[in-house]
């Protein structure tokens, strides 16, 4: 017996992902891979997949597909709206708790909840083409599995291997909302006038609807640059913040461009990396400067309590 989903709505930019692409930045490939890692790996976790496991990404709305085949889990990270269609039947389907499917039944991720990514993980291995030690979609270069391309109506996914462990896992987690996105001067921080510096750090900022997984655009008074508004182009790196000639502000995301021309002002730190993918359009974001220092500290003890989180499932 094939064991397989069938794509019955494809859903807004959805994709396989897992951990991304390492030490290509030279040859102009970026890391890309899940865009909320810790929803990436509780996800594997409650399917009892390895944490760099392949998963469904998706934005906004997600996949309705069919299964066919032997007993399979599911389960769903994120702030997720969605259903399990059994027999006819619709179940309503709670986030980071995993389920059994049979075949013929019906999964309909109907879309993140004020939020943006949502994550969903099959208790197996996947069927998919591996580039450079990955499977993770990067649409705009067309790499990656599935020829690089979001999927589509009427695709089949097919599972290679089930996992044998069918236990129901589940977790109780709570996606908190961030108020302050916390960063670090950026290499060009002094580009810009002490009005700007202040405008930065004290001003908010609104997520364009221009934004997905290359970048975020945000709109928001000017930013003043007094030197130059376009430098030679340098290497980016995930989570930097360019200031084009326009002054509004430019995050590069996990598809970032891996060189750029613009000033640079900050940097995310790591730590709120994963809230800050899961803001909306339209939402207001605010900046607080933090030092290298305070950032690594962070972000390690953001480390641990993903650690504690997986160890609880």
């Amino acid at each position: 017996m094939t064991n397989n989903f069938e794509i019955i709505r494809a859903g807004v930019n959805t994709t396989f992902q897992d951990q991304g692409r390492n030490n290509l930045y030279h040859i102009g490939i970026p890391f890309s891979g899940a865009m909320d890692n810790r929803n990436y790996s509780l996800v594997n976790k409650l399917v009892g997949n390895k944490l760099n496991s392949p998963v469904i990404e998706f934005a906004y709305q997600g996949p309705h597909l069919k299964y066919s085949g032997e007993n399979v889990n599911i389960a769903v990270t994120g702030d997720v709206v969605f259903k399990i269609i059994k027999s006819g039947t619709e179940i309503d389907g709670n986030c980071y708790e995993s389920y059994q499917i049979e075949s013929g039944d019906e999964i309909n991720l109907i879309s993140t909840n004020k939020s943006v990514y949502g994550y969903l993980a099959v208790g197996g291995e996947l069927d998919l083409k591996f580039q450079w030690n990955s499977c993770s979609i990067n649409t705009k270069a067309n790499i990656g599995s599935n020829n690089g391309k979001k999927l589509e109506n009427g695709q089949k996914i097919n599972i290679l291997n089930i996992n044998s462990d069918q236990s129901i896992k589940k977790t109780n987690y709570i996606n908190s909302k961030v108020e302050n996105i916390r960063v670090i001067k950026g290499p060009n921080f002094d580009y810009f006038s002490e009005e700007g510096k202040k405008i930065f750090f004290e001003k908010e900022f609104s997520v364009s609807k221009l934004s997905d997984r290359m970048g975020m655009r945000l709109e928001g008074p000017n930013i003043e640059n007094i030197i130059n508004t376009n430098i030679k182009s340098e290497g980016l790196l995930k989570g930097v913040i360019q200031v084009p000639a326009d002054g509004n502000p430019i995050i590069m995301l996990s598809d970032h461009g891996t060189i750029g021309g613009y000033p640079k002002i900050g940097v995310v730190a790591s730590v709120d990396y994963d809230r800050l993918v899961q803001i909306s359009p339209g939402s207001k974001i605010k900046f607080k400067e933090i030092n290298l220092s305070d950032a690594e500290t962070l972000f390690k003890l953001y480390e641990m309590d993903t650690q504690n989180l997986l160890n609880q499932i």
